[in-house]
């Protein structure tokens, strides 16, 4: 039988997802090892252990300044600020998705603005929403409104598009007023399909509240981690950034669990990653 035709078990997937990560943890402990021959006090590839007690430290130990516990301080607001942005940007993307891509005249209209939009690199216009909004939450918020909506958007409105011409004329046929179509028909359609953009939607809002929160912000993953860096201080810097890919990967995780409970019938073709 061909490799590409065989099944793999559940045990043999879990075996070999989990290879790439013990393959990384060993190299990294390897090249941390060998490195702190040379010097002990290396701060670059900190010992296991290093990053094992700075997690515990941020999580578990009150600041002495302010009596916080940091680390879920900054993961409260961080993500605060990621569900509030993502909330708007979906939002958005079912409002004017379904509208551009089911009514001729608003994709006209609208469809040349909102792809042209899409296509500007959001960090560039941070300065202006700092001048525009301040310093504060709304800034952050709608540099991820930014940077996720159009794209989000057109994802959507493509997938009204896609929507086989033969369902809409039979439910024209059937009496269905424009209303009833979008509410019982385009509606169930793209619903699994904005899941999906909002999952793809989730990497470029990660990076753009990082960078937002880097720039001007007292709290925060992302302020945390630039704020450390000064002291090359990788014993939390490292941390953090697993603890960013392990909260992201457990968004991604939970929207996927959600479409496959809500929309079962959208995942009988295959897997979903």
């Amino acid at each position: 039988m061909r490799i590409i035709n065989r099944k793999l078990s559940r045990r043999g997937a879990i075996f070999l997802g989990a290879l790439p990560f013990v393959a990384l943890i060993v190299a990294y402990a390897i090249a941390s090892h060998y490195r702190r021959l040379d010097n002990p006090a290396d701060k670059l590839l900190p010992s296991m252990q290093a990053i094992a007690d700075a997690f515990l430290r941020m999580a578990f130990q009150p600041d002495t300044r302010s009596g916080n516990y940091l680390l879920w301080l900054d993961t409260a607001d961080s993500l605060m600020r990621l569900g509030a942005g993502m909330a708007v940007a979906t939002l958005l993307a079912l409002l004017l998705g379904i509208t551009i891509g089911f009514i001729p005249h608003v994709r006209g209209g609208l469809a040349p603005f909102v792809a042209s939009v899409s296509l500007i690199p959001p960090i560039t216009i941070l300065p202006i929403l700092f001048i525009i909004f301040g310093l504060g939450e709304t800034s952050k918020i709608m540099l991820i409104v930014l940077g996720t909506a159009p794209v989000m958007i057109r994802s959507v409105s493509q997938a009204v598009i896609d929507i086989p011409r033969e369902l809409v004329i039979k439910a024209e046929t059937l009496g269905a007023s424009t209303w009833q179509i979008i509410t019982r028909l385009v509606l169930p359609q793209i619903l699994p399909k904005l899941i999906t953009a909002l999952r793809l939607g989730l990497v470029p809002a990660w990076i753009f509240l990082i960078s937002a929160e880097a720039i001007a912000s007292t709290s925060g993953l992302g302020y945390r981690i630039f704020l450390v860096r000064r002291y090359l201080a990788m014993d939390v810097i490292l941390p953090y950034v697993i603890w960013i890919t392990l909260l992201a990967f457990i968004l991604d995780r939970l929207l996927l669990l959600a479409s496959r409970r809500i929309f079962p019938w959208n995942h009988l073709a295959g897997e979903s990653l």
